[in-house]
């Protein structure tokens, strides 16, 4: 009997041995800092995203679905965001059906395609329209939120309790049935908690328990967040508290003051607060990287007349305090101004992971600039599907590009030996150091040689450039020029020592032809023209 018990004792440790070994051998999806920047490790190794979203009702039938993945192949991506449906995972109460999220896993790993799923829950941008049938008739269990005239909204309360357990207990579900298909094989590498948060058609909920908690006094835990980080808040956000005081005791209108301003902070913490409980109880089960999305505000509009209180620049720290196990704070950039949502989400220690953004030609420019300035995690055009040329689309070139470079930018992340540009008629030039020399990159259209360069508005263009070594480069993109002014005083120049167009061949840098002569305008500059995308390796010298 005792030999019996220690034979059993044994095995269990060996067993327990195995696991673990086979657990650090293939750890799960997870975040991880390199220098200045946070990288997703995917199978141990630092993985770039090269994504494009679907539209929204596009995976919810397996045949139209499979009908898609040939195109999503030919865009050369290596991540399909993939929304998951509340509504068609518990059409019955109690009852969970993932067979659509079956057919997604296998599809992608038939194709090697990682996929990021959505979880369209009790939000998807501000509306409830993706909640099941038994939570949208059953308002009294399910309240919705009322507006400012107290009339009930398409949006499920997040101050009632049973709306945030229906959904906390399917997204459960979901985390344990990811962990028992996919915990061996990753396909699914991060989850987007929600979509697009916000609050319509006025800045907080009327709801008589939103009420209620509106005149309570604001958590210990806020307030203490503010004390201890007022140094660190967001600008925009520490305006908004300065302006009332800054105060640190009482409700939210004495807090912050009665308007709609401050209660657009009031939802933003208790939306967070209502999905810190729904990811932290799914990290519990399935501990995969997390995000939330933030349909941006538009330019000279008020909370409600965009959506509320969503995962906004000016609510990042609000949103911070509110939901610890979200990782990432991410916009969906539809608007102009690329480069300004890229610089505000990529501060405060949050990496930038851009999950939407408009699907045209410019997607590709604005690829090369958020990789090559901000060590962007990843990109994501949406509606990826929808086109009917996929091997043609711009993003579709850049992704092949990318694909070939992702080793090498993502060995350079966080180290600053890369730069990003992007360029347009109203910014047509960016001046900056990279490995030991001065550069300028100009929008290819101010050579003057093309005649659209006449035109009122000029295509975006973008490129990434990165140093390998003192005066070597990698450079990417589209419609860029590259010139390299003399030192100062003029007594010490740069040239041109080499520029090789190439590819990269199972890993391995090879030249395809030399540029010389007409194609770097006899040593002058370094052009990936409008019309083209290239990878280029670029060597300088000076000279005196």
């Amino acid at each position: 009997m005792k030999n019996k018990l220690l034979t059993l004792i044994f095995s269990f440790l060996l067993l327990s041995s195995l696991m673990l070994n086979a657990q650090k051998n293939n750890p799960l999806p997870h975040l991880q800092k390199k220098g200045t920047a946070t990288q997703l490790i995917v199978h141990g190794e630092p993985f770039l995203v090269l994504g494009g979203e679907l539209g929204n009702s596009s995976s919810s039938n397996t045949k139209y679905m499979n009908s898609l993945w040939p195109t999503l192949e030919k865009m050369n991506l290596n991540t399909v965001l993939a929304p998951v449906y509340w509504e068609l995972i518990e059409p019955v109460e109690g009852q969970f059906n993932f067979m659509l999220v079956d057919d997604l896993l296998a599809s992608a790993r038939e194709r090697n395609i990682k996929l990021i799923l959505l979880w369209f829950g009790s939000w998807k941008n501000s509306m409830s329209c993706y909640a099941p049938t038994w939570v949208k008739k059953d308002t009294l269990r399910f309240p919705r939120a009322r507006d400012v005239n107290n009339n009930p909204v398409e949006i499920l309360s997040p101050f009632l309790n049973a709306n945030l357990q229906a959904d906390k207990k399917a997204f459960i579900e979901l985390m344990g049935y990811l962990k028992k298909v996919d915990s061996e094989q990753n396909t699914v590498i991060m989850i987007q908690v929600e979509n697009e948060i916000g609050m319509l058609p006025c800045a907080r909920d009327y709801h008589i328990a939103a009420t209620s908690a509106y005149l309570s006094d604001v958590p210990l835990e806020f307030i203490t967040y503010l004390k201890k980080n007022k140094k660190e808040l967001k600008p925009e956000f520490l305006e908004i508290w300065k302006e009332n005081g800054p105060k640190v005791k009482g409700n939210w209108p004495e807090l912050f003051g009665d308007n709609v301003w401050m209660s657009e902070i009031f939802m933003a913490w208790f939306f967070g607060k209502y999905v810190e409980e729904i990811a932290n109880a799914g990290k519990e089960v399935y501990p995969l990287p997390m995000y939330v999305n933030a349909a941006l505000n538009r330019p000279n509009k008020l909370p409600g007349e965009y959506p509320s209180a969503g995962p906004l620049p000016h609510l990042m720290d609000v949103w911070k305090v509110a939901a610890p196990s979200i990782d990432i704070l991410s916009p969906d950039i539809y608007f102009p101004e690329f480069e300004k949502y890229c610089k505000l989400y990529n501060r405060g220690g949050n990496p930038l992971f851009i999950p939407e953004a408009k699907f045209e030609p410019a997607c590709s420019a604005k690829a090369y600039y958020a990789f090559g300035n901000h060590d962007a995690m990843g990109f994501s055009p949406f509606s990826i599907e929808s086109t009917s040329n996929p091997e043609t689309e711009p993003i579709a070139i850049s992704y092949r590009l990318l694909n070939q470079l992702a080793p090498l930018i993502l060995e350079k992340q966080g180290a600053n030996q890369m730069h990003g540009v992007l360029l347009s008629k109203e910014i047509q030039r960016d001046t900056f150091e990279l490995g030991g020399y001065t550069i300028v990159a100009s929008h290819d259209y101010t050579l003057g040689w093309n005649s659209e360069a006449k035109e009122d508005v000029w295509p975006e263009a973008g490129g990434i450039i990165i140093c390998t070594g003192n005066g070597e480069y990698m450079v990417a993109g589209n419609g860029i020029v590259l010139s390299f002014p003399s030192s100062a005083g003029g007594k010490t120049a740069t040239g041109i020592d080499y520029i090789d167009e190439g590819s990269y061949v199972d890993g391995k840098w090879t030249p395809l032809r030399r540029l010389n002569g007409d194609q770097s305008h006899q040593g002058r500059h370094l052009r990936i023209p409008m019309d083209s995308q290239e990878i280029q390796q670029l060597k300088l010298y000076r000279y005196n």
